[in-house]
């Protein structure tokens, strides 16, 4: 029997979010480890805001909504408060009724920075760091470091000469695009769109962009990332911010550290040495100078393993940068400092 096409909605409805969501939702085990933070982080928000004054969006709500945002590659503001105005998983996961209107893509990045601007990500990140050590899932000895180049939302053509004295462009050209056959360089040029962004690329092979550097640590019991900085990009930025993720651990005296060949220098390894951790770094035999990793490491069977487990860090690069945010951050970082994973630094509209 054919059914019948009718489309008189129902008047009134007993179905509730919870029941709309299947039992065996990812997000199902994700929201109890995301609660227990928020909820820890209460004293926190309340020095944030106002003892009066209009209400504003309420802070768990709005971290939970940009959690969605990464996780589901939402690339704008606009399209998650679409998102959040019909889909039903996304108003369970963040907290809304199905009569709960939804708020302004403005209040909604306007709300977002103030947050930003507490540090809150970061804290976050020590909560979650600190469960994940009760339950035994980190590694206090053997870690992994890697980098990568974050493409800036400012482009090559943007760059003038930092002592203004650019060419006028002939007539009827877009000087903005009249660029070829100029030789542009971090030391003579500057976008004045994105100042702190520096022309880099990843090989010889590859075109220089405008770019900033992101760096990772990450544990070897489980792959999971312990700490993360932004850079400037620059030929040293890598092996500096490594240094300074690796102060920040604390645990065992006995700790290693893999990496590239690009870790594989003489006065890295000997920073390392100089804190009691063992560098691990893949050998580079065709530097100048030669590797500054002898026998006494490479002949180890923990240097073969530490080599192998080095390569899972390249998945959290390839997570973010495939079809999601962190390919090219769409907001530009005004002040460059550490920050959490898949939460941005204190940043500011393009332009």
């Amino acid at each position: 029997m054919r059914g019948a096409d009718v489309e008189q909605g129902a008047l009134f409805s007993v179905v509730t979010l919870e029941s709309r969501v299947p039992t065996d939702h990812p997000l199902r085990r994700i929201r109890p480890l995301l609660e227990e933070t928020l909820d820890s982080l209460d004293r926190t928000f309340e020095t944030i805001y106002a003892d009066s004054g209009r209400p504003s969006i309420p802070p768990e709500r709005l971290i939970r909504a940009s959690l969605l945002q990464v996780l589901y590659s939402i690339r704008s503001e606009r399209q998650l408060m679409e998102q959040l105005d019909y889909n039903l998983l996304f108003r369970w996961f963040v907290g809304l009724t199905v009569d709960d209107p939804v708020w302004d893509h403005s209040t909604f990045s306007k709300n977002r920075q103030r947050l930003i601007e507490s540090g809150v990500a970061r804290k976050i990140l020590k909560r979650l760091l600190k469960r994940a050590k009760r339950e035994r899932m980190l590694s206090s000895e053997h870690f992994s470091v890697d980098g990568t180049l974050l493409e800036a939302w400012a482009a090559v053509k943007s760059m003038r000469r930092r002592d203004g004295r650019d060419e006028p462009p002939p007539p009827g050209r877009n000087p903005s695009v009249n660029f070829h056959g100029q030789k542009r360089s971090n030391d003579t040029h500057v976008s004045p769109v994105d100042p702190e962004s520096q022309l880099a690329r990843k090989g010889n092979t590859h075109p220089a962009k405008l770019s900033y550097q992101g760096h990772v640590l990450m544990e070897h019991r489980h792959g999971l990332v312990v700490d993360v900085e932004v850079t400037t990009a620059s030929g040293t930025a890598e092996r500096e911010a490594a240094l300074k993720m690796l102060d920040r651990q604390r645990g065992s005296s006995r700790r290693t550290l893999a990496g590239d060949k690009g870790y594989d220098t003489q006065g890295f390894v000997a920073a390392l040495r100089e804190r009691g951790i063992t560098p691990q770094v893949a050998q580079n035999l065709k530097g100048q100078g030669g590797s500054a990793i002898d026998a006494r490491t490479t002949r180890h069977a923990g240097y073969r393993l530490s080599q192998r487990f080095r390569k899972r860090i390249e998945e959290c690069f390839g997570w973010g940068k495939q079809d999601r945010l962190l390919r090219r951050p769409k907001l530009r970082v005004s002040t460059v400092r550490q920050f959490s994973p898949g939460v941005a630094v204190q940043i500011s509209p393009p332009g």
